[in-house]
Protein backbone atom coordinates (compact mmCIF):
# COMPACT_ATOMS: atom_id res chain seq x y z
CA UNK A 1 0.00 0.00 0.00
CA UNK A 2 1.37 3.44 -0.97
CA UNK A 3 1.92 5.84 1.92
CA UNK A 4 -0.38 8.82 2.05
CA UNK A 5 1.08 11.97 0.53
CA UNK A 6 2.22 14.60 3.00
CA UNK A 7 -0.57 17.17 3.50
CA UNK A 8 -2.39 15.13 0.81
CA UNK A 9 -0.27 16.79 -1.89
CA UNK A 10 -0.29 14.20 -4.66
CA UNK A 11 0.67 16.73 -7.34
CA UNK A 12 1.99 20.14 -6.32
CA UNK A 13 2.08 23.18 -8.58
CA UNK A 14 5.36 21.81 -9.95
CA UNK A 15 3.90 18.34 -10.37
CA UNK A 16 5.58 16.69 -7.41
CA UNK A 17 4.16 14.37 -4.77
CA UNK A 18 5.08 15.46 -1.26
CA UNK A 19 6.42 12.83 1.10
CA UNK A 20 7.07 13.31 4.78
CA UNK A 21 8.58 11.47 7.70
CA UNK A 22 7.21 8.01 8.31
CA UNK A 23 5.44 7.17 11.58
CA UNK A 24 8.64 5.38 12.62
CA UNK A 25 10.69 8.51 11.95
CA UNK A 26 8.20 10.59 13.91
CA UNK A 27 8.54 8.24 16.89
CA UNK A 28 12.34 8.29 16.67
CA UNK A 29 12.35 12.10 16.58
CA UNK A 30 10.07 12.26 19.64
CA UNK A 31 12.31 9.79 21.48
CA UNK A 32 15.43 11.78 20.57
CA UNK A 33 13.83 14.99 21.82
CA UNK A 34 13.07 13.35 25.15
CA UNK A 35 16.56 11.85 25.46
CA UNK A 36 18.57 14.90 24.32
CA UNK A 37 16.19 17.82 25.04
CA UNK A 38 16.96 19.13 21.56
CA UNK A 39 14.18 20.90 19.58
CA UNK A 40 11.83 18.55 17.74
CA UNK A 41 12.59 20.11 14.34
CA UNK A 42 16.31 19.48 14.90
CA UNK A 43 15.56 15.92 16.02
CA UNK A 44 13.70 15.31 12.76
CA UNK A 45 16.76 16.58 10.90
CA UNK A 46 19.07 14.24 12.80
CA UNK A 47 16.80 11.22 12.44
CA UNK A 48 16.67 11.81 8.68
CA UNK A 49 20.47 11.43 8.73
CA UNK A 50 20.27 8.17 10.73
CA UNK A 51 21.79 9.82 13.81
CA UNK A 52 20.90 8.12 17.11
CA UNK A 53 20.49 9.94 20.45
CA UNK A 54 23.94 8.82 21.77
CA UNK A 55 25.53 10.11 18.55
CA UNK A 56 23.72 13.45 18.47
CA UNK A 57 26.22 15.65 20.31
CA UNK A 58 29.21 14.32 18.36
CA UNK A 59 27.32 14.83 15.10
CA UNK A 60 26.44 18.41 16.01
CA UNK A 61 30.08 19.20 16.81
CA UNK A 62 32.21 17.14 14.38
CA UNK A 63 35.88 17.25 15.33
CA UNK A 64 38.35 17.18 12.46
CA UNK A 65 40.87 15.27 14.57
CA UNK A 66 38.35 12.48 15.12
CA UNK A 67 37.22 12.24 11.51
CA UNK A 68 40.49 12.86 9.66
CA UNK A 69 41.52 9.70 7.78
CA UNK A 70 45.10 8.47 7.77
CA UNK A 71 46.45 9.74 4.42
CA UNK A 72 48.31 6.44 3.97
CA UNK A 73 44.96 4.69 3.58
CA UNK A 74 45.17 5.88 -0.03
CA UNK A 75 47.43 3.96 -2.35
CA UNK A 76 50.60 5.73 -3.57
CA UNK A 77 50.21 8.46 -0.93
CA UNK A 78 53.58 7.82 0.73
CA UNK A 79 55.60 7.93 -2.52
CA UNK A 80 53.64 10.98 -3.75
CA UNK A 81 54.41 13.02 -0.64
CA UNK A 82 58.03 11.85 -0.58
CA UNK A 83 58.59 12.84 -4.22
CA UNK A 84 57.04 16.25 -3.65
CA UNK A 85 59.24 16.82 -0.61
CA UNK A 86 62.33 15.71 -2.52
CA UNK A 87 61.59 18.23 -5.24
CA UNK A 88 61.12 20.97 -2.65
CA UNK A 89 64.36 20.06 -0.84
CA UNK A 90 66.40 19.91 -4.05
CA UNK A 91 64.72 23.07 -5.38
CA UNK A 92 63.75 21.23 -8.51
CA UNK A 93 61.50 22.67 -11.18
CA UNK A 94 57.87 21.81 -10.30
CA UNK A 95 54.81 22.27 -12.50
CA UNK A 96 51.16 22.01 -11.45
CA UNK A 97 48.69 20.94 -14.12
CA UNK A 98 45.20 21.66 -12.78
CA UNK A 99 41.61 21.47 -13.94
CA UNK A 100 39.91 24.78 -14.72
CA UNK A 101 37.10 24.54 -12.15
CA UNK A 102 36.98 25.56 -8.47
CA UNK A 103 38.23 22.17 -7.27
CA UNK A 104 41.19 22.31 -9.62
CA UNK A 105 41.94 25.92 -8.75
CA UNK A 106 41.75 25.28 -5.01
CA UNK A 107 43.94 22.17 -5.39
CA UNK A 108 46.55 24.17 -7.26
CA UNK A 109 46.38 27.00 -4.72
CA UNK A 110 46.99 24.56 -1.85
CA UNK A 111 50.21 23.37 -3.48
CA UNK A 112 51.31 26.87 -4.49
CA UNK A 113 50.80 28.26 -0.99
CA UNK A 114 52.52 25.28 0.66
CA UNK A 115 55.53 25.50 -1.68
CA UNK A 116 55.75 29.27 -1.20
CA UNK A 117 56.52 28.67 2.49
CA UNK A 118 59.79 27.05 1.33
CA UNK A 119 60.61 29.79 -1.17
CA UNK A 120 59.52 27.70 -4.16
CA UNK A 121 57.18 28.99 -6.88
CA UNK A 122 55.90 26.15 -9.06
CA UNK A 123 54.71 26.76 -12.61
CA UNK A 124 50.93 26.83 -12.87
CA UNK A 125 49.35 25.40 -16.01
CA UNK A 126 45.60 25.24 -16.53
CA UNK A 127 44.35 24.17 -19.96
CA UNK A 128 41.99 26.27 -22.02
CA UNK A 129 38.51 24.74 -21.89
CA UNK A 130 37.79 25.36 -25.59
CA UNK A 131 41.20 24.86 -27.22
CA UNK A 132 42.48 22.01 -25.05
CA UNK A 133 39.52 20.57 -23.18
CA UNK A 134 39.58 18.78 -19.84
CA UNK A 135 42.71 17.16 -18.44
CA UNK A 136 46.29 16.68 -19.58
CA UNK A 137 47.02 16.66 -23.31
CA UNK A 138 50.13 15.43 -25.08
CA UNK A 139 51.53 18.79 -26.33
CA UNK A 140 51.11 20.52 -22.97
CA UNK A 141 52.57 17.67 -20.94
CA UNK A 142 55.51 17.23 -23.33
CA UNK A 143 56.32 20.94 -23.08
CA UNK A 144 56.01 20.97 -19.29
CA UNK A 145 58.08 17.81 -18.98
CA UNK A 146 60.88 19.30 -21.04
CA UNK A 147 61.19 22.24 -18.67
CA UNK A 148 60.42 20.62 -15.29
CA UNK A 149 61.54 17.77 -13.07
CA UNK A 150 58.14 17.01 -11.53
CA UNK A 151 54.57 17.56 -12.71
CA UNK A 152 51.66 17.37 -10.26
CA UNK A 153 48.32 16.74 -12.00
CA UNK A 154 45.50 17.84 -9.70
CA UNK A 155 41.78 17.15 -10.23
CA UNK A 156 42.68 15.36 -13.45
CA UNK A 157 45.06 12.80 -14.90
CA UNK A 158 43.66 9.44 -13.80
CA UNK A 159 42.67 8.51 -17.36
CA UNK A 160 45.48 10.42 -19.13
CA UNK A 161 47.72 7.56 -20.20
CA UNK A 162 49.25 9.04 -23.37
CA UNK A 163 49.75 12.61 -22.08
CA UNK A 164 51.50 11.37 -18.91
CA UNK A 165 53.69 9.05 -20.97
CA UNK A 166 54.65 12.04 -23.12
CA UNK A 167 55.83 14.09 -20.13
CA UNK A 168 59.26 12.49 -19.92
CA UNK A 169 59.62 13.41 -16.25
CA UNK A 170 58.13 12.28 -12.94
CA UNK A 171 54.38 12.80 -12.71
CA UNK A 172 52.21 12.57 -9.59
CA UNK A 173 48.43 12.45 -10.01
CA UNK A 174 46.20 13.76 -7.19
CA UNK A 175 42.65 13.21 -8.36
CA UNK A 176 39.19 11.93 -7.43
CA UNK A 177 37.56 11.13 -10.76
CA UNK A 178 36.52 7.59 -11.53
CA UNK A 179 39.49 5.47 -12.54
CA UNK A 180 39.72 2.98 -15.39
CA UNK A 181 40.91 -0.60 -15.53
CA UNK A 182 44.54 0.51 -15.85
CA UNK A 183 46.50 3.40 -14.39
CA UNK A 184 48.57 5.90 -16.37
CA UNK A 185 52.39 5.58 -16.24
CA UNK A 186 52.82 8.05 -13.37
CA UNK A 187 55.15 7.78 -10.40
CA UNK A 188 52.08 7.88 -8.15
CA UNK A 189 48.33 8.03 -8.69
CA UNK A 190 46.56 9.07 -5.49
CA UNK A 191 42.84 8.76 -6.05
CA UNK A 192 40.17 7.37 -3.69
CA UNK A 193 38.19 6.33 -6.78
CA UNK A 194 40.86 4.12 -8.28
CA UNK A 195 39.49 0.70 -9.16
CA UNK A 196 41.73 -0.91 -6.53
CA UNK A 197 40.60 1.37 -3.68
CA UNK A 198 37.84 0.29 -1.31
CA UNK A 199 35.77 3.43 -1.99
CA UNK A 200 35.51 4.45 1.67
CA UNK A 201 37.04 7.85 0.82
CA UNK A 202 35.39 8.14 -2.56
CA UNK A 203 33.43 11.19 -1.40
CA UNK A 204 36.55 13.38 -1.23
CA UNK A 205 37.06 16.13 -3.78
CA UNK A 206 40.49 16.64 -5.36
CA UNK A 207 41.41 19.49 -3.00
CA UNK A 208 40.77 17.17 -0.05
CA UNK A 209 43.09 14.58 -1.63
CA UNK A 210 45.76 17.27 -2.07
CA UNK A 211 45.23 18.37 1.53
CA UNK A 212 45.77 14.79 2.74
CA UNK A 213 48.97 14.64 0.71
CA UNK A 214 50.17 17.81 2.45
CA UNK A 215 49.24 16.27 5.82
CA UNK A 216 51.46 13.31 4.93
CA UNK A 217 54.21 15.65 3.72
CA UNK A 218 54.14 17.50 7.04
CA UNK A 219 54.30 14.17 8.88
CA UNK A 220 57.35 13.10 6.86
CA UNK A 221 58.99 16.44 7.64
CA UNK A 222 58.39 15.97 11.37
CA UNK A 223 60.12 12.59 11.18
CA UNK A 224 63.33 14.36 10.16
CA UNK A 225 62.95 17.20 12.65
CA UNK A 226 61.49 19.79 10.29
CA UNK A 227 58.23 21.68 10.38
CA UNK A 228 55.78 22.25 7.56
CA UNK A 229 53.26 25.08 7.07
CA UNK A 230 50.17 25.37 9.29
CA UNK A 231 47.64 23.34 7.36
CA UNK A 232 44.65 24.52 9.38
CA UNK A 233 44.99 27.89 7.65
CA UNK A 234 44.43 26.07 4.33
CA UNK A 235 41.05 24.69 5.34
CA UNK A 236 39.16 27.53 3.63
CA UNK A 237 40.36 26.23 0.26
CA UNK A 238 39.32 22.66 1.07
CA UNK A 239 35.87 23.82 2.20
CA UNK A 240 35.39 25.93 -0.92
CA UNK A 241 36.31 23.07 -3.24
CA UNK A 242 34.24 20.51 -1.34
CA UNK A 243 31.07 22.57 -1.63
CA UNK A 244 31.65 23.93 -5.14
CA UNK A 245 32.39 20.47 -6.52
CA UNK A 246 29.16 19.14 -4.97
CA UNK A 247 31.02 16.58 -2.89
CA UNK A 248 28.69 14.85 -0.41
CA UNK A 249 28.79 16.53 2.99
CA UNK A 250 29.27 13.35 4.96
CA UNK A 251 32.05 12.08 7.21
CA UNK A 252 35.21 14.14 7.15
CA UNK A 253 33.77 16.43 4.45
CA UNK A 254 31.40 17.91 7.05
CA UNK A 255 34.33 18.66 9.32
CA UNK A 256 36.36 20.09 6.43
CA UNK A 257 33.60 22.53 5.55
CA UNK A 258 32.75 23.53 9.11
CA UNK A 259 36.39 24.22 9.93
CA UNK A 260 36.98 25.89 6.59
CA UNK A 261 34.09 28.30 7.10
CA UNK A 262 35.61 29.34 10.42
CA UNK A 263 38.96 30.00 8.73
CA UNK A 264 37.27 31.92 5.92
CA UNK A 265 35.41 34.09 8.42
CA UNK A 266 38.80 35.41 9.57
CA UNK A 267 39.22 36.96 6.09
CA UNK A 268 42.94 36.25 5.98
CA UNK A 269 43.16 35.02 2.37
CA UNK A 270 43.42 38.12 0.13
CA UNK A 271 41.71 36.55 -2.86
CA UNK A 272 38.65 35.29 -1.02
CA UNK A 273 38.41 38.53 0.96
CA UNK A 274 38.44 40.61 -2.24
CA UNK A 275 35.90 38.37 -3.95
CA UNK A 276 33.57 38.39 -0.94
CA UNK A 277 33.69 42.19 -0.86
CA UNK A 278 32.90 42.49 -4.57
CA UNK A 279 30.05 40.00 -4.17
CA UNK A 280 28.76 42.09 -1.24
CA UNK A 281 28.89 39.27 1.28
CA UNK A 282 28.40 41.23 4.49
CA UNK A 283 28.00 38.32 6.89
CA UNK A 284 29.88 35.21 7.95
CA UNK A 285 30.33 32.83 5.01
CA UNK A 286 28.02 29.86 4.65
CA UNK A 287 28.06 26.72 2.54
CA UNK A 288 25.44 28.40 0.34
CA UNK A 289 27.78 31.34 -0.25
CA UNK A 290 30.59 28.98 -1.26
CA UNK A 291 28.43 27.10 -3.73
CA UNK A 292 26.31 29.87 -5.20
CA UNK A 293 28.14 33.17 -4.67
CA UNK A 294 31.90 32.64 -4.58
CA UNK A 295 32.11 29.38 -6.54
CA UNK A 296 30.47 30.64 -9.75
CA UNK A 297 32.69 33.71 -9.82
CA UNK A 298 35.86 31.65 -9.39
CA UNK A 299 34.64 29.31 -12.10
CA UNK A 300 33.94 32.14 -14.53
CA UNK A 301 37.56 32.40 -15.67
CA UNK A 302 37.68 28.75 -16.68
CA UNK A 303 34.26 28.94 -18.33
CA UNK A 304 34.49 31.97 -20.61
CA UNK A 305 37.72 33.80 -19.80
CA UNK A 306 41.31 33.09 -18.86
CA UNK A 307 41.52 29.62 -17.33
CA UNK A 308 44.04 30.35 -14.59
CA UNK A 309 42.33 33.40 -13.05
CA UNK A 310 40.57 31.45 -10.30
CA UNK A 311 43.66 29.56 -9.14
CA UNK A 312 45.73 32.75 -9.17
CA UNK A 313 43.09 34.56 -7.10
CA UNK A 314 43.05 31.79 -4.50
CA UNK A 315 46.84 31.57 -4.31
CA UNK A 316 47.86 35.22 -4.31
CA UNK A 317 49.14 36.90 -1.15
CA UNK A 318 49.06 40.35 -2.78
CA UNK A 319 45.90 42.35 -1.88
CA UNK A 320 46.24 44.61 -4.94
CA UNK A 321 46.49 41.66 -7.31
CA UNK A 322 43.61 39.98 -5.45
CA UNK A 323 41.33 42.96 -6.03
CA UNK A 324 42.23 43.12 -9.71
CA UNK A 325 41.61 39.41 -10.22
CA UNK A 326 38.36 39.47 -8.24
CA UNK A 327 37.02 42.37 -10.30
CA UNK A 328 37.85 40.57 -13.54
CA UNK A 329 36.20 37.34 -12.37
CA UNK A 330 33.12 39.22 -11.25
CA UNK A 331 32.87 40.84 -14.69
CA UNK A 332 33.29 37.48 -16.41
CA UNK A 333 30.60 35.99 -14.20
CA UNK A 334 28.15 38.66 -15.35
CA UNK A 335 28.97 37.82 -18.97
CA UNK A 336 28.63 34.12 -18.18
CA UNK A 337 25.12 34.64 -16.79
CA UNK A 338 24.03 36.35 -20.01
CA UNK A 339 25.39 33.51 -22.16
CA UNK A 340 23.90 30.92 -19.83
CA UNK A 341 20.46 32.52 -19.95
CA UNK A 342 20.23 32.19 -23.71
CA UNK A 343 21.47 28.58 -23.77
CA UNK A 344 19.21 27.61 -20.85
CA UNK A 345 16.10 28.88 -22.63
CA UNK A 346 16.93 26.84 -25.75
CA UNK A 347 17.83 23.72 -23.76
CA UNK A 348 14.65 23.78 -21.65
CA UNK A 349 12.56 24.29 -24.78
CA UNK A 350 14.17 21.20 -26.32
CA UNK A 351 13.55 19.13 -23.21
CA UNK A 352 9.93 20.25 -23.03
CA UNK A 353 9.36 19.51 -26.72
CA UNK A 354 10.86 16.04 -26.33
CA UNK A 355 8.62 15.40 -23.31
CA UNK A 356 5.52 16.50 -25.24
CA UNK A 357 6.38 14.22 -28.13
CA UNK A 358 6.79 11.36 -25.65
CA UNK A 359 3.42 11.89 -24.00
CA UNK A 360 4.50 14.35 -21.34
CA UNK A 361 7.35 12.43 -19.70
CA UNK A 362 11.07 13.05 -20.18
CA UNK A 363 11.82 9.47 -19.15
CA UNK A 364 14.78 8.76 -16.90
CA UNK A 365 17.02 11.30 -18.67
CA UNK A 366 16.69 14.93 -19.75
CA UNK A 367 19.07 16.10 -22.46
CA UNK A 368 19.58 18.85 -25.00
CA UNK A 369 22.16 19.74 -27.64
CA UNK A 370 22.70 22.77 -29.82
CA UNK A 371 25.08 24.40 -32.25
CA UNK A 372 27.29 27.13 -30.90
CA UNK A 373 26.37 26.60 -27.27
CA UNK A 374 29.35 27.83 -25.28
CA UNK A 375 31.13 24.85 -23.69
CA UNK A 376 31.80 26.97 -20.63
CA UNK A 377 28.13 27.13 -19.66
CA UNK A 378 26.80 23.69 -20.60
CA UNK A 379 27.55 22.39 -17.10
CA UNK A 380 25.54 25.15 -15.44
CA UNK A 381 22.70 24.70 -17.90
CA UNK A 382 22.72 20.95 -17.24
CA UNK A 383 22.27 21.78 -13.56
CA UNK A 384 19.34 24.06 -14.39
CA UNK A 385 17.72 21.36 -16.54
CA UNK A 386 18.19 18.88 -13.70
CA UNK A 387 16.50 21.27 -11.29
CA UNK A 388 13.59 21.84 -13.68
CA UNK A 389 13.02 18.17 -14.52
CA UNK A 390 14.29 16.41 -11.40
CA UNK A 391 16.14 14.07 -13.73
CA UNK A 392 19.81 13.40 -14.51
CA UNK A 393 20.56 15.86 -17.30
CA UNK A 394 23.04 16.20 -20.16
CA UNK A 395 23.65 19.37 -22.17
CA UNK A 396 25.96 19.36 -25.20
CA UNK A 397 27.30 22.20 -27.34
CA UNK A 398 28.42 21.47 -30.89
CA UNK A 399 31.14 23.20 -32.89
CA UNK A 400 30.79 21.65 -36.31
CA UNK A 401 30.68 17.88 -35.84
CA UNK A 402 32.40 17.97 -32.42
CA UNK A 403 30.24 18.11 -29.31
CA UNK A 404 31.36 18.84 -25.76
CA UNK A 405 28.92 18.33 -22.95
CA UNK A 406 28.37 18.16 -19.24
CA UNK A 407 26.08 16.00 -17.15
CA UNK A 408 24.57 16.65 -13.74
CA UNK A 409 22.93 14.03 -11.57
CA UNK A 410 20.33 13.67 -8.85
CA UNK A 411 20.78 11.89 -5.54
CA UNK A 412 21.00 8.13 -5.96
CA UNK A 413 22.29 8.19 -9.53
CA UNK A 414 26.00 7.61 -10.25
CA UNK A 415 26.05 9.45 -13.56
CA UNK A 416 29.85 9.45 -13.75
CA UNK A 417 29.81 5.65 -13.88
CA UNK A 418 27.19 5.69 -16.63
CA UNK A 419 29.16 8.19 -18.74
CA UNK A 420 32.31 6.14 -18.19
CA UNK A 421 30.44 3.08 -19.45
CA UNK A 422 29.37 4.93 -22.60
CA UNK A 423 33.03 5.71 -23.31
CA UNK A 424 34.06 2.10 -22.65
CA UNK A 425 31.39 0.92 -25.09
CA UNK A 426 32.66 3.31 -27.76
CA UNK A 427 29.40 5.26 -27.93
CA UNK A 428 31.17 8.55 -27.17
CA UNK A 429 34.70 9.77 -27.85
CA UNK A 430 35.56 10.14 -24.19
CA UNK A 431 33.89 10.83 -20.89
CA UNK A 432 34.10 10.45 -17.16
CA UNK A 433 33.60 12.21 -13.87
CA UNK A 434 32.10 11.38 -10.51
CA UNK A 435 28.68 10.55 -9.08
CA UNK A 436 27.07 13.99 -9.37
CA UNK A 437 28.87 15.51 -12.37
CA UNK A 438 30.53 14.28 -15.52
CA UNK A 439 31.88 15.50 -18.84
CA UNK A 440 31.83 13.98 -22.29
CA UNK A 441 32.78 14.61 -25.88
CA UNK A 442 31.20 12.97 -28.91
CA UNK A 443 30.51 13.37 -32.60
CA UNK A 444 27.20 14.50 -34.03
CA UNK A 445 26.59 10.99 -35.34
CA UNK A 446 27.04 9.56 -31.84
CA UNK A 447 24.56 11.92 -30.17
CA UNK A 448 21.24 10.11 -30.56
CA UNK A 449 22.61 6.57 -29.99
CA UNK A 450 24.54 7.67 -26.90
CA UNK A 451 21.56 9.42 -25.33
CA UNK A 452 19.33 6.43 -26.06
CA UNK A 453 21.85 4.10 -24.44
CA UNK A 454 22.23 6.37 -21.41
CA UNK A 455 18.45 6.45 -20.97
CA UNK A 456 18.35 2.66 -21.18
CA UNK A 457 21.04 2.36 -18.50
CA UNK A 458 19.00 4.55 -16.20
CA UNK A 459 15.71 2.84 -17.00
CA UNK A 460 17.16 -0.61 -16.40
CA UNK A 461 18.57 0.42 -13.07
CA UNK A 462 22.17 -0.18 -14.13
CA UNK A 463 22.62 3.14 -12.40
CA UNK A 464 20.30 3.40 -9.35
CA UNK A 465 17.38 5.81 -9.65
CA UNK A 466 15.41 7.32 -6.80
CA UNK A 467 12.06 9.08 -6.80
CA UNK A 468 12.66 12.12 -8.96
CA UNK A 469 9.03 13.26 -8.97
CA UNK A 470 8.72 13.49 -5.19
CA UNK A 471 9.55 16.26 -2.76
CA UNK A 472 10.72 15.21 0.67
CA UNK A 473 9.47 17.30 3.60
CA UNK A 474 11.20 16.87 6.95
CA UNK A 475 8.56 18.35 9.23
CA UNK A 476 5.51 20.60 9.48
CA UNK A 477 5.93 23.99 11.18
CA UNK A 478 3.73 26.86 12.24
CA UNK A 479 4.99 30.25 11.01
CA UNK A 480 5.40 31.42 14.60
CA UNK A 481 7.84 28.55 15.26
CA UNK A 482 10.23 29.71 12.53
CA UNK A 483 12.50 31.82 14.73
CA UNK A 484 16.16 32.82 14.46
CA UNK A 485 16.88 30.60 17.47
CA UNK A 486 15.41 27.57 15.68
CA UNK A 487 17.51 28.24 12.58
CA UNK A 488 20.67 28.54 14.63
CA UNK A 489 19.89 25.22 16.34
CA UNK A 490 19.22 23.50 13.02
CA UNK A 491 22.40 24.96 11.50
CA UNK A 492 24.34 22.96 14.07
CA UNK A 493 23.40 19.86 12.05
CA UNK A 494 25.09 21.38 8.99
CA UNK A 495 26.80 22.31 6.87
CA UNK A 496 24.16 21.39 4.34
CA UNK A 497 24.73 20.45 0.74
CA UNK A 498 25.11 17.39 -1.47
CA UNK A 499 23.97 14.17 0.27
CA UNK A 500 23.08 16.22 3.35
CA UNK A 501 20.48 18.78 2.24
CA UNK A 502 19.15 21.44 4.55
CA UNK A 503 15.88 20.29 6.14
CA UNK A 504 12.78 21.24 4.23
CA UNK A 505 9.77 22.44 6.20
CA UNK A 506 6.13 22.72 5.18
CA UNK A 507 3.64 25.39 6.25
CA UNK A 508 0.03 24.32 5.81
CA UNK A 509 -2.95 26.29 4.53
CA UNK A 510 -1.35 29.74 4.39
CA UNK A 511 -2.78 32.96 2.98
CA UNK A 512 -0.06 34.38 0.75
CA UNK A 513 0.59 37.84 -0.62
CA UNK A 514 3.20 38.31 -3.34
CA UNK A 515 4.98 41.17 -5.03
CA UNK A 516 7.76 41.29 -7.62
CA UNK A 517 11.23 42.15 -6.33
CA UNK A 518 13.10 42.47 -9.63
CA UNK A 519 15.11 40.06 -11.77
CA UNK A 520 12.12 37.76 -12.03
CA UNK A 521 12.01 37.03 -8.28
CA UNK A 522 9.04 37.27 -5.91
CA UNK A 523 8.79 38.39 -2.29
CA UNK A 524 6.03 36.61 -0.38
CA UNK A 525 4.45 37.04 3.03
CA UNK A 526 2.31 34.50 4.84
CA UNK A 527 1.02 33.64 8.31
CA UNK A 528 -2.29 34.24 10.02
CA UNK A 529 -2.09 36.91 12.72
CA UNK A 530 0.97 38.40 14.34
CA UNK A 531 4.05 39.15 12.27
CA UNK A 532 3.94 37.45 8.87
CA UNK A 533 6.80 35.23 7.77
CA UNK A 534 8.70 36.28 4.69
CA UNK A 535 9.53 34.03 1.74
CA UNK A 536 11.49 34.51 -1.44
CA UNK A 537 10.88 32.73 -4.74
CA UNK A 538 13.78 33.04 -7.13
CA UNK A 539 13.27 32.88 -10.90
CA UNK A 540 9.56 32.83 -10.20
CA UNK A 541 8.43 32.65 -13.83
CA UNK A 542 10.65 29.66 -14.68
CA UNK A 543 8.15 27.44 -12.82
CA UNK A 544 4.35 27.41 -12.39
CA UNK A 545 4.77 28.88 -8.90
CA UNK A 546 5.15 32.53 -9.89
CA UNK A 547 1.98 32.80 -11.99
CA UNK A 548 -0.02 30.93 -9.32
CA UNK A 549 0.88 33.44 -6.63
CA UNK A 550 0.32 36.46 -8.89
CA UNK A 551 -3.08 35.33 -10.20
CA UNK A 552 -5.82 37.38 -8.52
CA UNK A 553 -7.88 35.47 -6.01
CA UNK A 554 -7.88 34.32 -2.44
CA UNK A 555 -6.24 30.92 -2.72
CA UNK A 556 -4.57 29.48 0.29
CA UNK A 557 -1.43 27.45 -0.20
CA UNK A 558 0.66 24.74 1.37
CA UNK A 559 4.28 25.95 1.17
CA UNK A 560 7.56 24.03 1.31
CA UNK A 561 11.12 25.25 1.43
CA UNK A 562 14.27 25.86 3.44
CA UNK A 563 14.55 28.31 6.31
CA UNK A 564 17.42 30.77 6.44
CA UNK A 565 18.46 33.98 8.14
CA UNK A 566 18.46 37.01 5.88
CA UNK A 567 20.86 39.57 7.30
CA UNK A 568 20.73 43.11 6.01
CA UNK A 569 21.92 46.32 7.64
CA UNK A 570 23.00 44.48 10.76
CA UNK A 571 19.55 42.99 11.33
CA UNK A 572 18.58 39.34 10.81
CA UNK A 573 15.14 38.02 9.99
CA UNK A 574 13.80 34.59 9.16
CA UNK A 575 13.14 33.88 5.50
CA UNK A 576 11.73 30.86 3.71
CA UNK A 577 13.51 30.01 0.46
CA UNK A 578 10.43 28.66 -1.30
CA UNK A 579 10.82 25.50 -3.38
CA UNK A 580 7.29 24.25 -3.97
CA UNK A 581 3.66 24.96 -3.20
CA UNK A 582 0.22 23.46 -3.59
CA UNK A 583 -3.21 25.02 -3.52
CA UNK A 584 -4.78 24.11 -0.17
CA UNK A 585 -8.18 22.50 -0.51
CA UNK A 586 -10.72 23.62 2.05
Amino acid sequence: MTDRAFLNVEASLTGRRWTGPTPTADRLAEAMMQATRLPLALCHTLVARSVTPPEAQAYLAPALRDLMPDPLRLRDMGPAAARFLAAIAARQRIAIFADYDVDGGASAALLLCWARAFGITPTLYIPDRIDEGYGPNVPAMAALGAAHDLILCVDCGTLSHDPIAAAGCDVVVLDHHLGGDTLPPALAVVNPNRQDEDGSLGHLCAAAVVFLMLVEANRQLREVGQKGPDLMSFMDLVALATVADVAPLIGVNRAFVRQGLKVMARRERPGLRALADIAKLDQAPTAYALGFVLGPRINAGGRIGQADLGARLLATDNPIEATRLAERLNQLNTERREIESAVRAEALAQVEARAVSSGGDTGPLAWAAGDGWHPGVVGIVAARVKEATHRPSVVIGFDGTVGKGSARSVEGVDLGAAIHLLAAEGLIEKGGGHRMAAGLSLSRAQLEPAMRRLAVLLARGAVPMTGAHSLRVDALLMPSAATPALIEEIDAAGPFGAASPAPRFAFANQQVTARPMGNGHLRLHFGDGGSPLEAVLFNAHDTPLGPAFLTPGHHRFHLAGRLELNTWGGRSRVQLRLEDASVANG
